[in-house]
């Protein structure tokens, strides 16, 4: 197999990173049914199941928690098995998406030794798939502390305010101080309508990303909301989309 092409998708809460996700996920496995594919919710406000309509039992927090109360690790079982064999009850599988759910942040103590496994966890299974997205909080947690590395393309995503693109800048801002081991970077606008982009360009510009693509408004996403459907489901011709559609061939997915 090739080897994977990962993808990190940030933002602030609101931005619509995780619709963003879903809709590439869905873009993907149209685009070819034989794609094997890894998503991560990395986010602390975990919800890209829902987006998706699958059921999450287990979290990795739960996993990193349980591994330090030796109550919890069953007799004559090691701490590396335990933890590989939680880290395997986590994954939720599908005949062609996978799912890994990072959970709440982690609790006081040291964790350094469960997060190097999980890392090597990571590392071993993301060579199984063709692509894997990650969907990550704004503080980028994960990605700070290398649990996920060696990124090709990441997202950030801002809604259609000054205030959104500057916040989306400060983003770019952590991910160059802590040396994010990223090839590509690009700017994603959720929500437009027409004329705001001229009226941001200033604001992009400040932030030194290369803006990609825009995502418009769509009454469709908001009534799938209300009606609790999965937004993984939104028909192609729907304007986001399409949008996300243009975005995944500008980055040759």
């Amino acid at each position: 197999m090739n080897k994977e092409k990962l993808i990190a998708i940030a933002g602030k809460g609101g931005t619509g990173k995780t619709t963003f996700t879903a809709l590439l996920l869905h873009f993907l496995t149209n685009q070819d049914s034989d794609r094997a594919i890894l998503a991560v919710d990395a986010d602390a406000n975990a919800n890209l199941n829902e987006v998706m309509g699958l059921e999450v039992d287990e979290t990795i927090s739960a996993t990193l928690k349980d591994m330090k109360d030796s109550r919890k690790v069953p007799s004559g079982m090691s701490r590396d098995m335990f933890m590989k064999m939680r880290l395997s009850q986590s994954l939720v599988e599908t005949d062609q998406i996978d799912l890994l759910v990072m959970g709440n942040p982690e609790g006081p103590g040291c964790y350094c030794y469960p997060n190097d496994l999980l890392k090597t966890y990571l590392e071993k299974l993301r060579v199984n798939y063709d692509y894997v997205l990650v969907d990550n909080e704004a503080g980028l947690e994960h990605l700070s502390r290398r649990t996920i590395d060696k990124i090709d393309y990441l997202l950030v995503t801002s809604d259609a305010t000054a205030r959104g693109v500057r916040s989306a800048g400060r983003i770019y801002d952590i991910i160059k101080s802590v040396g994010i081991d990223v090839k590509q970077i690009y700017l994603i606008i959720t929500m437009t309508k027409n004329g705001e982009i001229s009226n941001l360009q200033k604001e992009i510009d400040k932030t030194g990303l290369e803006l990609i693509g825009t995502i418009p408004s769509d009454e469709l996403i908001m009534e799938y909301d209300l009606n609790d459907e999965p937004l993984y489901n939104l028909p192609e011709d729907s304007p986001a989309m399409k949008a996300v559609k243009e975005i995944a061939m500008k980055l040759n997915l």
